[in-house]
C-alpha cells in the first residue's frame, strides 16, 4: 500500500460530527447542502439565523452564536467565507466584514455520506433484474462504442461499471439482511406467512432473470477480445486525463489499471474463475434461502395445525371428565384414553390349543426359549458354505456392455463426415449420443489448444470457425440450442 500524506493526516471537517454543539452544527451544515442542491451556493450570516429561529427549540438562538458557530465550521474548514464588498456602503460596513459563506467539497461528500446512513435502514437492499438487462444491453454496443471519441468511451464505461457495482452491493446487503438474526426471529413467527410466497416469488423471479440474462452477458464476455477492451481502457484514460483539474496531479498508469482492474472483477463475476462464479454462488445462495423459507413457513403450520387440533381433543376430554361421578370413574376413564399406568406384558406365548376364553395362563402348555450365551469365550459355530461361482452372470454382463458399446461406436459412426462431426448437421439423436458428444466438446475447449482425446485414444480439436452462429441439436428427449462447433478428428475413427 503507498503511504501518501492525505491518507495519514486528520480530517478536521468531520469535526462537526462530534463536536459539544453538534446538532447546531449538523443543522446548519445540512441546510447548507439543501440549498446547494438547489444551486444556491453562497449563504449570508442571516440567512443561517432566519433558518434556525425557526426551528422549534431555538427560538433563544442569538446572532452572536451563529457568528460563533459559522466561524468554528469556517477554522475546521467546512465552509469557505469570502468577504461580501458589494454590500458595504460606508466604512463601518466594511470594518464589520460581511461574509458570504459556501460549503467546502469534503463538507459536500461527508454530509451525503451522512444522508446515505440515515436511509440506510428505510431504503435497504433489494435485486433489481433490471440492472442485469442494462450491463447486457451495454456489452451489446461495444463494438458501436470503440469507434466513437473518447468521453464517449469513458461515459459509456462509468455506465456500465456503475450498474456491476450496484448489482454486486445489493445482492450483498439484500442476502445479508435475510441472514441476520432479525430475520431468522422474523422467519419464525406467523406473521412471516403473509410474506413467505411474495418473498420466495421475488426471489425466484430474480434467480430466473440472473440464469437468463446472465447466460448472455457471460456468452457476451467470452466473445469480447482483450485488445478491443485495452483500446476502451485506453481512451477511457485519455479522457480522464484531460478533464482540468485544480491542485490535483492524476497518475495515468494508476487510472489505466483503476479501469483494467474493474472489469476484470466484472469478469470474474460472470465467468469465474476454475469453473465456478459470482453468478452460480449467488444462484446457490438464493436457492438455499428459499428452501429454508419453506421450512420455516411448514414448522410454523404444522406447530399451529397440531396446537388446534390438541386444543379441542383436551377440551372435550375435559368435558368427559367433568362427568364422572366419583374418582374411581375418573380412574377409569383415564386408563381408556391415556393408557393403563403399570400393566404386564407376556412375551414368547405360542398360540393357543383352545378356544376357551375363559382359560387362563396356568392352563396353557409351557413354551421354551433358547438364550445365546453372553460369555466371550463360548461363541456360536459359524457354518462355512462353498464361495458361489459368478462367472456365468459376469460374462453376460460382459457381453451387454460390450454390445452396448458396440451400439455406440455405431451411432457415433454414423455421425462422421470426412473425420468430422458437425453440429450443425446432426440428425435426430438419442440421450447417450448427445451425452458423448457434449462430454468430448467441453473436454475439448477446456484446453488451451482445443485439443482432446476420447476415451480410446483418438485425438479431436474444436472448430470454432462458426461458432458465432447458433444451431438447433434435436433430441429425443428434446431440442437444445449452441454454437455451430465442429469435432475434428486428426486420424480416422474406429477403423
Amino acid at each position: 500500500m503507498e503511504i501518501y500524506d492525505k491518507l495519514v493526516k486528520p480530517i478536521s471537517e468531520v469535526n462537526y460530527l462530534r463536536a459539544e454543539n453538534v446538532a447546531r452544527y449538523r443543522l446548519i451544515i445540512r441546510y447548507f447542502l439543501i440549498e446547494y442542491e438547489k444551486i444556491h451556493y453562497w449563504l449570508h450570516k442571516e440567512d443561517i439565523y432566519a433558518m434556525m429561529i425557526g426551528i422549534d427549540g431555538y427560538q433563544d438562538y442569538t446572532l452572536e452564536q451563529c457568528q460563533q458557530d459559522l466561524q468554528s465550521l469556517v477554522d475546521w474548514g467546512n465552509l469557505t467565507a469570502i468577504q461580501d464588498s458589494q454590500k458595504v456602503k460606508t466604512v463601518e460596513d466594511f470594518k464589520n466584514r460581511k461574509y458570504r459563506y459556501q460549503l467546502s467539497e469534503y463538507s459536500v461528500e461527508i454530509e451525503r455520506m451522512t444522508l446515505r446512513l440515515e436511509k440506510l435502514e428505510i431504503e435497504g437492499a433489494s435485486l433489481e433484474p433490471t440492472l442485469l438487462e442494462r450491463i447486457y444491453h451495454a456489452l451489446t454496443q461495444l463494438d458501436e462504442i470503440k469507434q466513437k471519441k473518447p468521453s464517449d468511451v469513458h461515459g459509456w464505461l462509468q455506465y456500465l461499471m456503475n450498474d456491476f457495482i450496484r448489482l454486486n452491493q445489493n445482492y450483498q446487503d439484500y442476502i445479508k439482511t435475510l441472514n441476520s438474526a432479525k430475520a431468522e426471529e422474523l422467519m419464525k413467527t406467523e406473521a412471516f406467512l403473509i410474506y413467505k410466497d411474495k418473498l420466495i416469488s421475488y426471489l425466484r423471479t430474480f434467480v430466473k432473470a440472473m440464469q437468463e440474462t446472465g447466460t448472455l452477458i457471460a456468452l457476451q464476455l467470452e466473445n469480447i477480445q482483450q485488445s478491443d477492451m485495452e483500446i476502451i481502457f485506453k481512451q477511457a484514460t485519455e479522457y480522464e486525463m484531460s478533464i482540468p483539474r485544480i491542485d490535483v496531479e492524476l497518475n495515468e498508469q494508476e487510472i489505466y489499471e483503476n479501469f483494467s482492474g474493474k472489469w476484470q472483477s466484472f469478469y470474474r463475476w460472470f465467468i469465474g474463475e476454475n469453473g465456478f462464479n459470482e453468478m452460480d454462488r449467488l444462484n446457490n445462495i438464493t436457492n438455499e434461502i428459499i428452501r429454508k423459507i419453506t421450512r420455516y413457513a411448514q414448522q410454523i403450520a404444522e406447530m399451529n395445525n397440531r396446537g388446534s387440533n390438541r386444543k379441542e381433543q383436551y377440551h372435550h376430554l375435559a368435558n368427559i371428565f367433568m362427568k364422572c361421578q366419583d374418582i374411581n370413574e375418573a380412574h377409569c376413564l383415564s386408563a381408556y384414553v391415556f393408557g393403563v399406568a403399570d400393566c404386564l406384558h407376556l412375551q414368547h406365548i405360542q398360540p393357543r390349543l383352545t378356544d376357551n376364553i375363559h382359560a387362563g395362563v396356568y392352563e396353557e402348555s409351557p413354551s421354551s426359549i433358547q438364550f445365546d450365551p453372553h460369555s466371550r469365550i463360548v461363541r456360536k459355530k459359524t457354518m462355512r458354505k462353498p464361495a458361489q461361482d459368478y462367472s456365468l452372470e459376469r460374462k453376460m454382463q460382459q457381453i451387454e456392455l460390450e454390445n452396448a458399446l458396440e451400439e455406440k461406436r455405431e451411432k457415433i459412426k454414423a455421425l462422421i463426415h470426412h473425420q468430422v462431426i458437425d453440429f450443425q448437421c446432426l440428425p435426430v439423436i438419442d440421450e447417450t449420443t448427445r451425452k458423448t458428444l457434449l462430454q468430448w466438446l467441453s473436454k475439448g475447449l477446456a484446453q488451451e489448444n482445443k485439443t482432446a482425446k476420447t476415451d480410446e485414444g483418438i485425438e479431436y480439436y474444436i472448430n470454432q470457425e462458426h461458432a458465432h452462429q447458433e444451431c438447433l441439436v434435436q433430441c429425443l428427449d428434446g431440442d437444445f440450442i449452441m454454437p455451430a462447433f465442429q469435432i475434428v478428428f486428426k486420424e480416422s475413427m474406429y477403423e
